[in-house]
């Protein structure tokens, strides 16, 4: 004996098949962020043992223009300043920047001459450094607007050259005074800044150099920048 199946079950099927049938179809999950392409590598270049201020002409790629800020070459004490450096031992030991004659905050920023950098996303940079003393390196920007941010990733005491990658987009920043190399805003970090337009990206440790030997200083002997050009 079969029973007979009320009128109204039929009618809820049918309602509820129409309302799935007119629900829009669900959106495709945006694409995954792909990582950006190498942008430049600089590997500042000095053959001699020894050690100068640094200059445009000891950079690499020549498509680079170097910026020194705080206490650069050209001020009262010629010795004084940003230095490239080479030591004698280890024999293998590579040239590099070197920021201990620096008597007051000093930073090094690089900026592509035809192009700006997005470093939005999965930007990021990568470097080999050596740090002395309580000396802690961070990577620093100039924005497309020209405000300067510094980072609060650090590198810090290393006994050999120690090999690091930065994703830009993960890190926290405060407002720097570029005049000064030292930070400013009255401590507030900067929330989500724009990336996708960096005029500048380099390095300070916000510390003067303590002088000849490793008692505090910064070194640094290549960089590596992965992000997108952007026309200027």
């Amino acid at each position: 004996m079969h029973r007979a199946i009320p009128t109204t079950s039929f009618f809820l099927f049918g309602f509820v098949y129409a309302a799935l049938a007119q629900q829009p179809a669900a959106a495709p999950a945006p694409p995954a962020p792909e990582r950006p392409p190498l942008f430049f590598k600089e590997d500042f270049r000095l053959e001699a043992v020894g050690g100068q201020p640094v200059t445009q002409a000891d950079l690499f790629n020549q498509n680079l223009e170097l910026k020194l800020y705080g206490d650069g070459p050209g001020g009262t004490n010629p010795d004084h300043g940003i230095w490239i450096f080479r030591r004698a031992q280890p024999k293998d030991d590579p040239s590099y920047i070197w920021t201990g004659r620096c008597a007051s905050s000093c930073a090094v920023a690089l900026r592509d001459k035809a192009n700006f950098i997005d470093l939005s996303g999965l930007g990021k940079i990568k470097w080999r450094t050596m740090q002395a003393g309580f000396h802690m390196l961070r990577p620093m920007v100039k924005l497309g607007d020209g405000t300067w941010l510094v980072g609060d990733h650090t590198d810090g005491y290393t006994a050999d050259w120690h090999e690091s990658e930065i994703t830009l987009s993960e890190i926290r920043w405060r407002q720097l005074d570029i005049k000064t190399v030292l930070t400013t805003g009255n401590g507030k970090w900067i929330e989500h800044p724009d990336l996708s337009k960096v005029d500048e990206i380099g390095f300070t440790d916000l510390m003067r150099g303590s002088g000849n030997g490793a008692g505090g200083t910064t070194r640094v002997d290549w960089i590596e920048v992965y992000g997108k050009p952007v026309k200027r």
